[in-house]
């Protein structure tokens, strides 16, 4: 009894059920359970080994299935010792015939649900114990029937017999649709591809005239993303919602279980994964053969996709047949042929489902796969919206990778109800896309104008508005991360200036975005309504509300979540209010819709909803506080100032609400606000009410009208640059640094907010020459390079202040912003080698090497300047061992030159006669790791 035990698992088995109902079958071997579970499958099967392995995948059948009722008792409310009362229930349920029956057919190789129904009107008939309310049959189907295929496919010996009946299903579908046997033509099957994918599609992004189709490819605006490995399928997305949600989200199994007490220690390993890019991840198909790309939505995965497949697909015929066929399954389109009865399994789809842009003769495909010579890539998991067939096709994914070791096979899905386990234990690697970095950025951006304008002048005008626009406001930066957002972004920017009008920036992209969120599809198809229109108005009216009831909740806007329910009545009540026919039941379609659709909001599993980019949460929450002020005027200026500003002025997630506010509203009432922050008492909190009304005062076009405000603000602003306490020595380094971090502040509010007034470059000049504090004019001289790079006299002035100021800290901020800013000046390079060599000072003199190796990498003569340095600097031994060029320079040796025969000799040199301990250490070290990566 306890060897049947074992090789169900049940020894290793959790729960209270599960041992004493499986020991009373385990006693007779389980020989009936063959019987009545292959009643109609693998029942004519012979086996003469020691175990049928039918009795085997049936005991492990029953284990899981009574884990699962297990499961959904404890989801039920239900404690250990009431649990327990059910053991006697679930163990006559199962010896119930046509209950063994209906787990059974689970193991048919062409069975894609159970009916889960009349499980249900069984446990009823019998007279069973009442189940909670909260248990759900269906739940139990669908992840039973999940768990027989890795039963059915971790058995040898049943894969090889559902093998060959899957064969004999092939050639007798084959034999029906005799009369057109597709062909294996691949010159076709490129071409396919090519107009399927090539033309980069805006039609949704851009709904205006602008033709962009014969201007921009795929391959010519296409970015390889970074990406960062998950770590103990840690999914930071998902938990970045409320505690209280993630619990809903484990409890109701749409969320791998994770231990939220130790969160913190999964996030930091999450981060610590290194960033490659993506590239070199799918190049490495020794070390990663199976791959998942998660992302968020619009993040970039279907376009990564349909690169690497145009990438086969436009290289001539010759040259590509001795690589691996790109297969590209949009399992969207997948499920729907497989609904419609036109395929059962991945071949078939390439055989003969209409939705296959090419039709592959199966057979030969199938060669081509066994030989390995294929990358077969699944997009958008995410998309199949029914859990019980998602979980089929992970399910028939993992039998794939089994039936065709040899073959590459990357997945795509959104993060947000993703869970990792089940192919994480098919040896799958995960990885999550990075938002696009700066300098990807600015590739876009070069790129797209290139592309899209033929005036020279007007390509340089727009895109230097849009280069602007992405480095003043952080908000319009974290947009740009999501390739989509910053296609968006690209397109509107050619009528509106940034960032200044990014209210209707955001305005117009959710009326870009809304244009894909057809409602009136899926209210025309429901022929009881009235197909009254439901316009953009209306979808943004509706979100404004939602946002509102949002940032009323215990979470607020840090929340950025709304339950199914809360969210039904908001759009209903608005629904109703506009006489719409049965507001109720359209509230309930356009909800079903914000399922299958992935912009502005999203479901975030268990009954829950939330903004898919915090932007639009931002905004909407914004328009309806403006909407409520000036056009219902249900909140009056009083409540403005106190009710809305007065309670959040130092609540950062409230900070992009707020600006937006201001820049809303008539100027006399952001004057009015204005006024009030300022006269609010910030100095416990870091006089965060002065810098939000800066902020404030930024997003107004005309300030004539409240200049008196203006010039009140200036001067608490500069009188904060010299802010100081009392009762601080040298070695209290908290107020220290709440000195410095508010001087700082200071100074960059005056510079962002009165870049535009003449006596604001004179007075930071002053800032970076006179200021009795090094750290405020460190950021008066970033503050100059940033704003005023173009004034013809910041140029001359930096060079002066890099060679020649009193202050070493404010030479090493001068050295690296000149660099940054005006690397192609002829003479940078030549005095940067100059300054890292002769500097009296070691700080400015190592942060000369750092910007030589950043800056010039491939020029030739930077390696011979490194290894002068490393040997001859003369760094003193009581300074910071951080600052020491020699260690600077021998670090960017190893990591940029390691291939050159005289790294070696010089680390070796200077770990034997290095003056400074720390060198010799550090030499070693380095010698170490360098020796170690030429013998891997």
């Amino acid at each position: 009894m306890s060897e049947w035990l074992v090789i169900w698992g049940v020894a290793q088995g959790v729960g209270i059920l599960v041992k004493p109902i499986l020991e009373e079958l385990a006693v007779d071997g389980a020989k009936d359970l063959v019987k009545d579970f292959f009643k109609d499958s693998l029942k004519n099967v012979l086996f003469f080994g020691e175990k049928d392995p039918r009795q085997v995948a049936a005991g492990k059948a029953i284990t899981k299935f009574v884990e699962l009722v297990e499961q959904q008792l404890k989801i039920g409310g239900l404690s250990p010792e009431q649990r327990k009362l059910y053991i006697k229930d679930v163990k006559q349920f199962i010896n119930n015939k046509s209950v063994k029956e209906i787990l059974g057919k689970a193991f048919e190789s062409d069975r894609e649900s159970l009916d889960a129904e009349l499980l249900e009107q069984t446990w009823d008939q019998l007279d069973l114990t009442p189940l909670p309310t909260r248990f759900k049959w269906q739940t139990i189907a669908n992840q039973y029937l999940a768990e027989v295929q890795e039963i059915l496919f971790d058995s040898k010996d049943l894969r090889d017999i559902l093998s060959a009946q899957n064969l004999d299903s092939i050639q007798k579908n084959t034999q029906e649709t005799a009369g057109i046997i597709p062909a294996f033509d691949l010159r076709q099957y490129q071409e396919a591809l090519c107009e399927r994918y090539s033309n980069l599609n805006l039609s949704s992004v851009d709904p205006n005239t602008y033709d962009y189709r014969e201007k921009l490819k795929v391959w010519e605006i296409f970015i390889f993303q970074d990406v960062r490995s998950i770590y103990e399928s840690f999914l930071p997305q998902a938990y970045e919602i409320p505690k209280e949600h993630q619990r809903r989200l484990q409890d109701s199994n749409q969320l791998d279980a994770i231990d939220l007490e130790n969160l913190e220690k999964y996030r930091r390993g999450y981060f610590s994964q290194p960033i490659v890019s993506v590239l070199d991840v799918i190049n490495d198909k020794q070390k990663y053969p199976y791959i998942v790309i998660l992302g968020d939505p619009g993040s970039g995965k279907s376009t990564l996709l349909q690169y690497l497949a145009l990438n086969w697909a436009r290289s001539p015929l010759n040259s590509v047949t001795s690589q691996p066929i790109p297969l590209l399954i949009e399992l969207r389109t997948y499920i729907r042929s497989g609904e419609s009865g036109h395929c059962k399994n991945f071949l078939e789809f390439f055989h003969q489902s209409p939705g296959s842009i090419c039709h592959l003769n199966q057979h030969q495909l199938q060669e081509q796969l066994k030989a390995g010579d294929a990358v077969v890539m699944f997009d958008g998991l995410d998309e199949i919206f029914d859990s019980g067939k998602r979980e089929d096709v992970i399910t028939a994914i993992h039998r794939f990778t089994n039936e065709y070791p040899r073959v590459r096979v990357i997945v795509t899905s959104r993060i947000i109800g993703y869970k990792p386990q089940r192919l994480q234990d098919a040896e799958f690697h995960h990885f999550i896309l990075q938002d696009l970095n700066a300098e990807q950025i600015q590739d876009f951006v070069r790129r797209w104008h290139e592309l899209t304008f033929t005036d020279a002048v007007e390509k340089a005008r727009i895109r230097d508005r849009m280069k602007r626009a992405l480095a003043y406001s952080s908000t319009i930066r974290d947009l740009a991360g999501n390739p989509l957002l910053l296609t968006i972004m690209a397109i509107l920017n050619r009528g509106q200036e940034l960032p200044r009008d990014r209210a209707e920036l955001y305005n117009q992209a959710s009326r870009v975005l809304l244009y894909q969120w057809d409602v009136e599809r899926s209210l025309v198809e429901d022929s009881r309504l009235d197909p009254k229109t439901i316009d953009a108005k209306d979808k943004q009216e509706m979100l404004r509300r939602v946002a509102y009831k949002m940032q009323a909740a215990p979470e607020g806007l840090a929340g950025n979540i709304i339950s199914a329910e809360d969210l039904e009545n908001t759009l209903t009540a608005y629904l109703k209010n506009k006489d719409f026919d049965r507001p109720k039941e359209r509230a309930k379609l356009i909800i079903n819709q914000l399922r299958t659709r992935n912009f502005i909001l999203c479901y975030l599993g268990a009954d829950t909803y939330g903004f898919v980019h915090r932007t639009f949460l931002e905004y909407f929450c914004a328009s309806e506080v403006v909407e409520r002020f000036q056009k219902t005027q249900e909140i009056s200026l009083e409540e403005l100032k106190t009710d809305v500003f007065g309670k959040h002025w130092d609540d950062e997630s409230w900070q992009e609400v707020l600006c937006l506010i201001a820049g809303l509203i008539a100027v006399k009432f952001t004057g009015e606000v204005i006024e009030f922050l300022i006269e609010q008492d910030g100095a416990a909190q870091k006089f965060s009410n002065l810098f939000l009304a800066a902020k404030c005062l930024n997003e107004v076009r005309e300030r004539k009208e409240i200049a008196g405000v203006e010039s009140q603000l200036l001067e608490r602003l500069k009188e904060l640059t010299k802010y100081d306490l009392n009762d601080y020595t040298f070695r209290d380094t908290k107020n220290i640094n709440l000195v410095r971090e508010i001087r700082t502040q200071a100074l960059g509010a005056v510079a962002a907010t009165w870049k535009d007034d003449p006596k604001t470059l004179p007075w930071l000049k002053q800032c970076a020459q006179s200021d009795d504090n090094s750290a405020v004019r460190r950021a008066a001289v970033q503050e100059i390079a940033r704003g005023w790079k173009d004034d013809p006299e910041t140029l001359p002035w930096f060079k002066q202040c890099a060679q020649s100021d009193d202050n070493s800290a404010v030479r090493q901020t001068a050295v690296q912003e000149l660099v940054r800013g005006w690397k192609d000046d002829p003479e940078t390079l030549p005095w940067l080698k100059q300054c890292a060599q002769s500097d009296d000072n070691s700080a400015v003199r190592c942060a000369a090497v750092q910007e030589l190796a950043r800056g010039w990498k491939n020029d030739l003569t930077i390696f011979q300047c490194l290894c002068d340095i490393a040997i001859n600097d003369p760094f003193e031994l009581q300074s910071n061992f951080q600052d020491n060029p020699r260690k600077a320079a021998l670090e960017i040796m190893v990591k940029q030159y390691s291939d050159r025969p005289q790294t070696l000799e010089i680390l070796r040199d200077r770990f034997a006669n290095d003056p400074d301990k720390q060198v010799r250490n550090f030499s070693l070290k380095q010698l170490a790791k360098l020796i170690r990566e030429t013998i891997i």
